[in-house]
């Protein structure tokens, strides 16, 4: 591994074997959830058995005692824009929309990535969302090739959520990751075509945009945490792990049993 001009690292194709195998157990701790996830359970619980799968297959959480993040994943439910603290007295309902955000070590690399969740039958506003935030996400990584900016993310996802009225949350953003948690760049998930550190091959780095429903801005609440929309509007977010190829991107973290976006099929 190297460092760019603009310290980001530059990393060797052969070190995207590492990646595959952590972005695949992040995924996999994904797929493995998904029936788990119904009205009346808690947060910790589902929370729980995402580190049981994660010990059980050979990796460890990134999340918890990180900056004394005391989980071992974030799962944030409807308003919530990100960092939701899984708790047993947090229990879901029917309807809810909920992203579970799972980061895995496996053998030194860190495997980062998020899906939404419908709890019961979702509201016709809430399911619109989560596609139209996933859809951004793909929109994002359809851009990521040598030679393209960082700009054009920002760009392509703005354009798409603003087409439907949504705002992006640009109080967090995307980063670089590989053999550490977080690391240049960030990875804006509103911005200008053109504009922004070069994107260069061997760079690693995830897309994970937050679409709100009503407007962008958010607040933390007082655990130092957890992220909530001001206005109590709807949030959603998908996160994807990739590393760019000499003509693209290669996404470490697609689920593997087809899993990317709900509906989820049981």
């Amino acid at each position: 591994m190297k460092r760019n001009h603009d310290k980001i690292a530059i990393y060797e194709q052969s070190d995207f074997e590492g990646m595959r195998k952590a972005g695949r157990l992040a995924a996999e701790v994904l797929d493995y959830i998904t029936d788990y996830v119904e009205p009346g359970v808690s947060t910790e619980y589902l929370d729980n058995l995402c580190n049981e799968y994660i010990l059980a297959h050979g990796g460890i959480s990134a999340c918890i005692n990180y900056h004394g993040y005391p989980k071992y994943t974030c799962i944030s439910a409807n308003h919530v824009i990100c960092h939701g603290i899984p708790s047993a007295e947090q229990k879901l309902a029917d309807g809810d929309i909920i992203n579970i955000d799972v980061t895995v070590i496996v053998d030194g690399w860190f495997g980062d990535t998020s899906r939404m969740y419908y709890v019961g039958k979702p509201k016709i506003k809430a399911a619109r969302l989560c596609d139209v935030t996933y859809e951004c996400m793909m929109r994002g990584i359809d851009v990521v090739k040598p030679g393209a900016h960082f700009g054009d993310i920002g760009a392509v996802i703005e354009e798409y959520a603003h087409k439907y009225g949504y705002s992006v949350v640009d109080m967090f953003c995307g980063h670089g990751v590989g053999k550490v948690f977080h690391d240049n760049p960030n990875v804006m998930h509103c911005g200008r075509k053109g504009t922004g550190p070069m994107i260069e091959e061997g760079m690693i780095f995830t897309i994970e945009p937050m679409i709100n429903i009503g407007r962008k801005d958010g607040l933390i609440l007082a655990n130092g945490w957890t992220a909530v929309t001001r206005d109590k509007s709807l949030s959603a977010q998908f996160e994807h792990s990739l590393g760019v190829t000499k003509d693209g991107a290669e996404v470490f973290t697609y689920s593997p049993k087809g899993l990317d976006r709900p509906p989820y099929k049981k």
